[in-house]
């Protein structure tokens, strides 16, 4: 399903028109239910937040996790276990880079320079901004 909906984009569209209208569902169902038990902040983790077009306008702010390239392919391939080029292409079809941290309120550096406390430090300060 992975390399028909990265390949042909009549089969990516096809996919997206039965996926995401239940995910939107999904996700409005477990947001109303967040807030009818007061939830003071509610998240939505969106992979593809920039090419949708529609989440953007529902949030009060984005929120990017960012890395460079060939640190994103590292880890997906790591993850998927995927080979490069696959991981390439898939990226390929997504937003830029650039159009992603444009979208973003609020940037998060999760580079390989990074150590796991300093991130812990930058989610802090985040959570912070929100009151938690």
């Amino acid at each position: 399903m992975r390399a028909l909906a990265f390949t042909r984009p009549d089969a990516r569209s096809r996919l997206e028109s039965i996926v995401h209208p239940l995910v939107g569902l999904q996700s409005e169902k477990q947001a109303q239910e967040a807030a009818s038990r007061g939830c003071p902040l509610i998240v939505f983790d969106v992979p593809l937040l920039v090419e949708s077009g529609r989440w953007a306008r529902r949030l009060d702010a984005v929120i990017v996790v960012d890395c460079d390239a060939d640190t994103q392919v590292m880890r997906v391939m790591q993850r998927n276990s995927l080979a490069a080029e696959v991981v390439r292409n898939i990226i390929a079809s997504q937003a830029t880079r650039s159009a992603r941290r444009a979208a973003a309120d609020i940037l998060v550096a999760n580079g390989r320079d990074r150590s796991l406390t300093q991130l812990a430090g930058d989610v802090s300060q985040v959570a912070a901004l929100f009151g938690l």
